[in-house]
């Protein structure tokens, strides 16, 4: 089977993904590849993205996410350029 992953946002506001066990591997594959030389991958609906993202909502009160992107960024970085996003105070 197709991997399947589907990002919706629910009625509440609550984030979810739903996905079969081929788009739960890919989902791995690509979080793992990631470093510092290789950081960030796509989600999307389109054909060409890294990780294809489902248009059918699973209910029909959810709101379909259409793309994504996932950063990966090392506490180095975050400390120069984004210092904020260290502070334990959130």
């Amino acid at each position: 089977m197709a991997p399947r992953i589907t990002m919706s946002v629910t009625t509440g506001g609550g984030f979810e993904i739903h996905l079969n066990d081929e788009g739960r591997n890919l989902l791995i594959r690509e979080l793992q590849s990631l470093n510092e030389k290789n950081d960030h991958f796509h989600l999307a609906a389109w054909h060409d993205a890294e990780v294809r993202l489902g248009r059918n909502a699973y209910r029909p009160s959810d709101k379909i996410i259409g793309a994504a992107t996932i950063l990966f960024r090392t506490d180095e970085w975050d400390r120069q350029y984004y210092p904020h996003v260290l502070d334990d105070k959130n």
